[in-house]
């Protein structure tokens, strides 16, 4: 989960328990509100105000008859078929035998009509109330009235409330992750920079155009980067110097003691060189020649050892059958140790290896030798061919005494031997050359006493070959 994702969550977390309690405590006051509010005393006051007017319109109907039976107002008549007002034609058009009618501007006249034989005869009166205005008044109470008590202001007036709050909130969370994808970028940056820097890339630098907090960070990380870098540069090189260092103290010490003797032998040719007994010359002149010979074909090997360290072969790979190889191999050097037995174990479905055929015959001649020096007379040495997981392992194990501790912490390491066959060289070009095939030689447990040795080499696969051939 990203920095950005999870300041949006805090954001909603530590927002909607807040905002929930203020849409909560606004509901009750506003509820509150609406129920003191005086829509009851308006709904109680149209009623009455209704009630009023109709008692004033009756009471005014019965006055004005009064009034017309006692002769006081005048009348006016319309003839049939002549010009009349509307509610006198209405009146006209129906089977009513008298009715009153209200008139005038907003209702301020009240008419009382009755019929005639010719026409329609009709008495007026003015009214104090407007009653076409009154009434229109409470009937919009009413409605009012009506409108609340269903709920519509209050529904509208919460659905409002609602939408304004989610919009706040809503455009507070856009800027908040505004915000966060702003700091959270170059943190996710830093975050995957030292994920290269502890995986070993001490050449990542990250842009920096920031001043703030994370521009400093980030300015910080690029100086220690660039430290470690130097760091790691100048303690690669002391590591080599020193272990040049090492190797040439030990390759000088072991010229040395080829040189000495012939040194020696050298002097006492000299020495010898006026002696009278000729046969005696002769003879020690053949001994001296030997040791000189012996001595030169020692530095010969070391110089040899040393070139084949140094020089990097260009690597070749093709599918290799590893099987053949090692029974080719232990044929080769049979003739050269038949005191001892080899035995060779290959696993069935074993696949075939991708690698270089005269690197993998070279580390397995270097193994071999070694398994029958260690061995000896009447020794074993055992060859295994199997697969373990994606690469196929080639196992040597010999029956001799073993490896010291000694030994072991320094089996790989490039070094001087004191063997008359070998430099001590054998086992770091072996590994190296093991390596540069895209496998590796390990130490494992010896199955017949003594040591034991793991050449491992990437299998043949369709994706290898298609890369090799890709290459």
């Amino acid at each position: 989960m990203t920095l950005r994702t999870r300041l949006a969550l805090v954001f909603i977390a530590a927002t909607l328990i807040p905002l929930g309690a203020l849409v909560w405590v606004t509901t009750v006051l506003l509820d509150r509100s609406f129920r003191l509010s005086p829509v009851d005393q308006v709904s109680e006051l149209s009623r009455a105000l209704e009630q009023t007017g109709r008692q004033y319109y009756v009471l005014s109907r019965e006055q004005l008859k009064h009034d017309v039976k006692d002769g006081a107002p005048a009348a006016h008549v319309w003839l049939a078929g002549g010009k009349m007002p509307d509610y006198a034609r209405d009146f006209l058009e129906s089977d009513d035998q008298e009715r009153f009618a209200i008139t005038g501007d907003g209702g301020s006249d009240l008419v009382y009509l009755t019929r005639t034989p010719d026409g329609v005869r009709a008495w007026s009166r003015p009214l104090r109330v407007r009653m076409d205005d009154l009434k229109r008044e409470y009937s919009a109470a009413r409605t009012t009235v009506a409108r609340d008590s269903s709920g519509y202001l209050r529904r509208g007036f919460f659905t409002a409330w609602a939408l304004l709050a989610a919009g706040i909130w809503s455009l507070a969370l856009g800027l908040l992750w505004l915000v966060a994808t702003r700091f959270s970028r170059p943190i996710a940056r830093l975050t995957e920079a030292l994920q290269s820097l502890a995986a070993g890339n001490f050449r990542i630098r990250i842009p920096n155009e920031r001043a703030d907090e994370i521009g400093r960070a980030t300015e910080a990380f690029n100086r220690t980067a660039a430290q470690l870098e130097q760091s790691r540069d100048r303690l690669v090189y002391l590591t080599q110097l020193a272990s040049w260092q090492v190797l040439a103290r030990k390759m000088a010490h072991e010229v040395k003691n080829s040189l000495t003797p012939i040194r020696l032998t050298v002097e006492e040719m000299v020495a010898r060189h006026d002696e009278p007994n000729v046969e005696g010359r002769k003879a020690f002149l053949a001994q001296a020649a030997s040791i000189v010979v012996d001595e030169i074909e020692s530095l010969e090997r070391r110089i040899r050892a040393f070139s084949e360290f140094s020089s990097e072969p260009p690597v070749c790979p093709e599918p290799l059958d590893i099987h053949a190889i090692v029974e080719e191999r232990i044929a080769f050097l049979k003739s050269a140790h038949p005191e001892v037995r080899y035995a060779v174990d290959v696993a069935g479905n074993t696949p075939g290896a991708l690698a270089d055929m005269d690197l993998v015959k070279s580390i397995l001649v270097n193994l071999l030798e070694n398994a029958a020096e260690a061995a000896g007379e009447g020794g074993t040495i055992l060859a295994k061919v199997k697969p373990i997981d994606d690469r196929i392992a080639i196992e040597v194990h010999d029956s001799g005494p073993g490896l010291s501790e000694l030994a072991r912490n320094s089996l790989f390491q490039p070094t001087i031997s004191f063997k008359n066959r070998g430099m001590g060289l054998g086992l770091s070009i072996a590994r190296k050359s093991a390596l540069l095939v895209g496998g590796d030689i390990l130490l494992i447990a010896g199955e017949l006493g003594g040591a034991g040795f793991r050449v491992l080499l990437p299998t043949v696969t369709q994706n290898a070959i298609t890369a090799h051939s890709g290459r």
